[in-house]
Order: structure tokens, then C-alpha cells, then sequence
């Protein structure tokens, strides 16, 4: 309300400012206009008085200066009055009643009347939020400049260039913090991830070595030791990538929060993560359902990815069962059931190895 208020006194004022000259009768300017000519006329008759002009240039201003005289009484007698103020008034309506309807028509077609508000600060808080950014960046980077071998002001830069996507740079601040802070695991995969950002998402060679020295300096690196299962997918080794992953999964806390990446990656390679185990469900039985969701949903996206194509894994089955259980999917559990015993319907044995596992879960109906 306040907005449309605001537009409604910027069009008054607007159309004011059309009217208001409009508006003024021409009489007084013409009768100034008279007064000029009129002393125009005797300051020519003073100058041929004192001999300043001579008789004929004199004559002839007097002639010029008479002309635009008449001319200007002639306007101030009225003699054009009725047209002027007739054309006056019509402009007047036209900008009364055309300004706003040309404003109203021109936002209508290029604006965006439905858009409701949007805040200042909503508007302003990412370009402040980057200048901040810019601004602190710059300031590390004079002081690091005078110097040069704080190693610990390398290292608050580094992850700083990563996140605004300066790869290159972040790629010689932790170079520069691993010279002068000395080398940690942690500290040569944060370069070796930075070098795989640099080079689009690859894990190159030069790569590849940070994270295996990451891992010789601690096997439990978390991140180098995903970024080797990475680097053996996109050599195209996807089972060396799995067992990898695997590993990691094997030995991580059930609320681990890469917990999550590391299934999908699984996932992504038509492989399972292991420990569907009855101690894992239990874990995730008392976690939130969020948690529990990121935890399982990984390994069982990716079991199911596999029962596809080796429908023969009656454990699997099984497993894909009581994973769908605990998340509370009944309904996928009973349709798991029911692909299992289509898939296994033709070995006897297997088909009864599945049924007495689904009356352990209570789905033997």
C-alpha cells in the first residue's frame, strides 16, 4: 500500500509539472517581452545620440526593433488568444488523463504487478555477503603478500578460495600451508581436492598422489580415501572403486555424515553397501527418521539396484526386506517379497530358504 501510495504522489507531481506552465497565461511573458523592445528602442536613440552608431545603422535597428514591437503587442491585444488557450487546455487533459494511463499500461506490459515485495535486505544480503567475502579474501592476501610464510594464514585462505571457486589459488595456499605448517593427512587431501576441483571434477594423476599420501600418513583419511574410490571409477574400475567404499562404510560410525555420499557412490556403481546387519538396524531404529533415512536409503537404493540383475541372492532378498521394514515401507517390502519369490521360483531350494527367512519378518502370507 505504501508502494502505490508513493507512485500515486510521483504521478501528481509529474503531471504538476506538465500543467503548471500550461496552466500560466502568455500575457505578462508577452508584456515583458513589449517592455524589452520598447527599451530596446531608446537605448538605439542614446547611442545615436552620442554618436556611438551611425544615422543609417540607427534608422535601421529602430525599423527591426519596431517590427518585433507590433509583433508583440499584436500577441498581447489577444489576437491569437482563443487558439492558445484552447490548444493550452487541451494539453492539459491529455496530460491529466494520459500519464497515468501510460504509466499503468507500459508497467503492465514490461513490470511485474504480480511480484509481491521483495525485502531490502533480502535484495542487498548477497551482494554485502560477497563483498564481505571479496573484501576479507583481499585482506589475507596483502598480509600474506608481506608474509609470505604465516602458514597459518595459508591455511584460513585455502578452504576460503576453494568455496568462491578460485581452484588454482586454493591449490597453492594449501601448498604453501603444507611448506609452512608442515604436511598432515588432512592438509594433503584438502590439496588433492582442490587439484580435482581445478581439473573439473577429475581425480588426475598429480591428484591421486596427494590422497595416497594422505592415507599413508593416516589410512583412516576419510576424504582421500573417497577420492581413491573415485579416481578407480573413472579409470573405469568400478569393483576396486566398491571395495573402497565398502571399507569405509565397514568401518564408520552409523551416524557418520558422509555416511550418505559414500551409499550413493555405491549405488553408482551397481554395488551394496554392506552392514545391513540386524546391529545396523538397530542402530538406525533409534535415530530420527531423517537420519535413519540418509543411513539406510543409500545401502538399499543400491541393493535393490543389484537384485535387478542377480535376482538368485536369497539373502539379498532378505536383507532388502527388512531394510524396507524399517523404514516403515511396508508396501515395498511386500512387493520385494513378491519379485523375490518370482525371481527364485524356479529353485525349490531357494524358494524355500526364502519363505522360511520371510516368516522370520512376518511376511510369510
Amino acid at each position: 500500500m505504501t508502494l502505490w501510495f508513493v507512485f500515486a504522489l510521483m504521478t501528481a507531481a509529474a503531471v504538476f509539472a506538465v500543467l503548471w506552465p500550461l496552466g500560466r497565461g502568455s500575457g505578462s511573458a508577452e508584456g515583458s517581452e513589449a517592455a524589452v523592445y520598447k527599451d530596446q528602442l531608446a537605448e538605439v536613440q542614446r547611442d545615436a545620440a552620442a554618436g556611438m552608431i551611425g544615422v543609417n545603422e540607427a534608422e535601421a535597428a529602430r525599423i527591426e526593433i519596431s517590427r518585433r514591437l507590433l509583433a508583440a503587442s499584436d500577441a498581447e491585444t489577444g489576437a491569437s488568444s482563443s487558439s492558445n488557450a484552447f490548444f493550452r487546455r487541451a494539453v492539459a487533459v491529455i496530460a491529466l488523463a494520459g500519464l497515468p494511463l501510460v504509466a499503468i499500461v507500459l508497467y503492465a506490459q514490461f513490470g511485474s504487478p504480480s511480484l509481491g515485495d521483495f525485502p531490502l535486505a533480502e535484495r542487498a544480503r548477497t551482494s554485502v555477503a560477497t563483498a564481505s567475502m571479496d573484501k576479507l579474501v583481499a585482506q589475507v592476501e596483502t598480509h600474506l603478500e608481506k608474509n609470505p610464510t604465516d602458514g597459518r594464514g595459508w591455511e584460513v585462505l585455502a578452504p576460503v578460495l576453494t568455496k568462491i571457486g578460485r581452484f588454482d589459488d586454493a591449490v597453492r595456499a594449501w601448498r604453501n600451508a603444507i611448506t609452512y605448517n608442515g604436511e598432515s593427512a588432512s592438509r594433503r587431501a584438502d590439496l588433492g581436492e582442490a587439484m580435482v576441483a581445478a581439473g573439473g571434477g577429475v581425480v588426475t594423476a598429480e591428484a591421486k598422489a596427494e590422497f595416497d599420501r594422505a592415507i599413508a600418513l593416516d589410512p583412516n583419511e576419510v576424504k582421500a580415501r573417497y577420492f581413491v574410490g573415485l579416481a578407480a571409477e573413472q579409470d573405469g574400475r568400478k569393483d576396486d572403486a566398491a571395495n573402497v567404499w565398502r571399507a569405509m562404510l565397514a568401518s564408520a560410525p552409523a551416524d557418520a555424515p558422509w555416511r550418505p555420499l559414500v551409499q550413493g557412490a555405491l549405488a553408482r556403481v551397481g554395488a551394496v553397501a554392506p552392514k545391513l546387519s540386524d546391529e545396523a538396524i538397530a542402530s538406525a531404529k533409534s535415530m530420527s527418521e531423517g537420519d535413519r533415512n540418509a543411513m539406510i536409503r543409500g545401502m538399499v537404493d543400491g541393493l535393490a539396484t543389484r537384485l535387478k540383475d542377480n535376482g538368485n541372492d536369497v539373502d539379498g532378498w532378505l536383507r532388502l526386506v527388512r531394510a524396507y521394514m524399517v523404514l516403515g515401507e511396508r508396501d515395498k517390502a511386500q512387493a520385494a517379497r513378491g519379485d523375490a519369490r518370482q525371481a527364485v521360483g524356479s529353485d525349490a531350494t531357494r524358494l524355500q530358504q526364502l519363505n522360511d527367512g520371510l516368516k522370520s519378518l512376518g511376511l510369510d502370507g
